[in-house]
């Protein structure tokens, strides 16, 4: 006969397998939740296996339910998923193909800090490449999705940050240069000429559109991205870097958007009116508080001889972005941040106008501009 003190520990132990057990629902009920497709196209299949079956195509955008997780031999993860289609398939799919709604949320919170930003100049990738979360490479936690090849997008803005010192090996969102495995120049590579050692980073905040990315913002690695000068103007680059750029033509049929585009992000419909913001180039190392631009350069154009001519160029100066511009027509300003020796930075503003001539001119700041021509 089992004594009374047994039995209790026997309930007791029974207790704590019970609670145990509806803990563990509890845990995973937490992990159904949404989630959005990453992929251009990705196929939902019957189970993990290698022989299983494409049930049904999702596509970049479309939601899905998730129901449940397996990591596979080699450890990749699969999720168990239930698609958005008029039979609710449920099925397995490659857990990189999908963002949790609770990721993608996020990335959208990042992209409402700069909803009123205007595009300041545009890129594509030179290679696949991770969009985050934050301008840090140190870990994945904060990594949002790959990119592909040649992505193109809007940059709203950018930061220098400390380059990550550790000993560990870090996710380097950059891939060696084409052809620098076959590069043998036969001379040994303590004779070769050292470039000075970066202490920082540029990293480049990106805005995209939904055919690049279900994410509409994040961050890049800027030794990834390569400018899209538009065409129009990048042959009036001498001596120094475009860093941004503003069409200043009302021409509703020139499509500058980086968002909308997947090639040719830097081809222009035709001509036209620009300012541009310049850098000049240094072998010294970035500094984390140097000036984003140091002179502006404005190019008119006549419609009339089709072609282009210096319409202003300041002096050097301690620009910062961002650069907006407001009005219409010839009634339009645009404006910038300058620097002062103390650190100050103030908000300067340039009218546009035109001379008897019809001249595109710029007024700088406590600058009145000329009268124009009456017609």
């Amino acid at each position: 006969m089992i004594d009374q003190p047994k039995i209790q520990t026997l309930k007791f132990i029974l207790f704590l397998v019970i609670a145990f057990v509806c803990a563990g629902c509890n845990t995973l009920a937490k992990k159904d939740e949404t989630g959005v497709v990453l992929a251009r196209r990705a196929q939902v299949r019957s189970s993990t296996a290698v022989v299983a079956a494409d049930l049904v195509e999702v596509n970049r955008g479309d939601v899905v339910d998730i129901l449940g997780s397996d990591e596979v031999e080699g450890g990749e993860r699969w999720l168990r998923v239930r698609a958005h289609d008029e039979e609710n398939t449920e099925g397995w799919i490659e857990a990189r193909n999908i963002m949790p709604l609770d990721v993608l949320d996020r990335a959208r919170k990042l992209a409402e800090e700069d909803k009123d930003t205007p595009a300041q100049a545009t890129g594509q990738l030179r290679a696949s490449t991770n969009l985050r979360l934050s301008p840090d490479r140190s870990g994945n936690d904060n990594i949002l999705m790959k990119l592909e090849s040649g992505s193109s997008f809007e940059i709203v803005g950018w930061k220098r940050v400390p380059k990550p010192r550790t000993d560990e090996t870090l996710e380097s969102d950059d891939a060696p240069k084409a052809g620098s495995a076959q590069q043998n120049s036969g001379r040994k590579q303590s004779d070769a000429p050292k470039e000075p050692e970066e202490t920082n980073e540029l990293w480049y905040k990106v805005r995209l559109g939904p055919t690049i990315s279900p994410a509409p913002a994040g961050w890049i690695y800027g030794k990834q991205v390569e400018l899209t000068v538009p065409s129009d103007i990048i042959f009036y680059r001498t001596g120094r870097e475009f860093v941004a750029w503003h069409r200043l033509d009302d021409d509703p049929g020139a499509d500058t958007s980086a968002a909308t585009k997947d090639k040719d992000v830097g081809k222009e419909i035709k001509p036209g009116s620009w300012v541009i913001l310049e850098k000049s180039s240094s072998n010294e190392p970035h500094k984390l508080d140097e000036p984003d631009f140091d002179r502006i350069y404005v190019l008119g154009y006549d419609k009339i001889n089709q072609e282009h001519y210096t319409a202003y160029r300041s002096p050097d100066l301690k620009g910062f972005l961002p650069l907006r511009v407001e009005g219409r027509g010839d009634n339009k300003t645009f404006t910038i941040k300058i620097g002062d020796d103390s650190g100050q930075k103030t908000d300067a503003q340039y009218t546009l106008y035109r001379d008897d001539r019809g001249v595109l001119k710029i007024a700088a700041p406590n600058e009145q501009p000329r009268q124009r021509k009456r017609r």
